[in-house]
């Protein structure tokens, strides 16, 4: 090895180096702070100084904190559960039934994404109330699943067009149905990219601020991030930093062990198709 490479594979394992940095310490030092009372809050500090458990007991303790998490574990998993129903029948016809206008429909489906959400906030919440599911868990998972679908519809679009047609025409011959293609033969070929988008889908969903606020009035309805932005005082003086920096610890924390838990089928799922020959 020479003196150049050993410089670019210094350098290289530098910029490694500082990405994580940037990724993790805001994380980090919310840990830190999580600990903190009092004063020792506003006190900038790079390593632990305490270990109070107080802020960790008033989040935990609360009357409504749990109810939101249960709330935006039902309400991420049923979205996930239903965006991916959707999209695999969706990739399936996409990918495997010709049809004129089939590449304008899919280029419609992920035109969808490119709307922010408050452009279609004053209509999405016409359709809430109409539909009588305002204050409902329906209503995110609606809301949710419209936003999730089209980035699923493409991955798995993609992913689709990549699974050899001898499996298909193998499976016609011995009688298969289009329902048990999809269900037989192409889920169990799908599971890397099924685990990326439905991980992504469950992300967005658990984090998800502007709809679950305008969309629930109550307190027993609310989701994690709505419950923690109201953690907040009436001033700046009265922000309780020490709850809200425990709660977005245990909120964050799943999402982690999470991806940490399906990391290598998340790759296998967000390379695929990007590879020819």
């Amino acid at each position: 090895m020479t003196l150049s490479d050993i410089f670019w594979k210094v350098m290289f394992y530098c910029a490694v180096a500082l990405i994580v940095l940037v990724a993790v310490f805001p994380f980090y030092y919310a840990i830190l702070t999580s600990f903190e009372t009092g004063t020792a809050i506003f006190r900038v500090n790079y390593l632990p100084e305490s270990f109070n458990l107080d802020n960790y007991r008033a989040v935990l303790g609360g009357a409504n904190f749990l109810r939101s998490v249960a709330n935006s574990v039902l309400i991420a998993t049923v979205t996930v559960a239903g965006a991916l129903l959707l999209a695999v029948t969706a990739a399936y016809a996409l990918a495997r039934v010709r049809f004129r206008g089939r590449g304008l429909l899919l280029m419609t489906i992920l035109a969808v994404s490119m709307f922010p959400q408050i452009a279609v906030l004053a209509g999405h919440f016409e359709l809430v109330r109409f539909l009588g599911i305002f204050n409902t868990p329906f209503a995110m998972i609606l809301s949710y699943t419209i936003f999730t679908l089209p980035f699923t519809v493409w991955v798995l679009t993609t992913f689709m067009r990549d699974l050899p047609l001898e499996i298909e025409e193998a499976a016609i011959v011995d009688g298969a149905t289009p329902w048990v293609f999809i269900t037989q033969v192409f889920m169990p070929l799908l599971w890397p990219a099924l685990v990326t988008t439905g991980l992504l889908a469950f992300i967005g969903a658990w984090n998800e601020f502007l709809f679950a606020l305008t969309f629930t009035a109550s307190e027993t309805q609310r989701t994690v991030p709505v419950a923690i932005a109201l953690l907040s005082g009436a001033s700046q003086q009265e922000v309780p930093w020490g709850p809200i920096m425990a709660a977005s610890v245990l909120v964050t924390i799943p999402l982690i062990i999470l991806v940490l838990i399906f990391q290598r089928k998340i790759v296998a799922g967000l390379t695929a198709g990007g590879v020819k020959g």
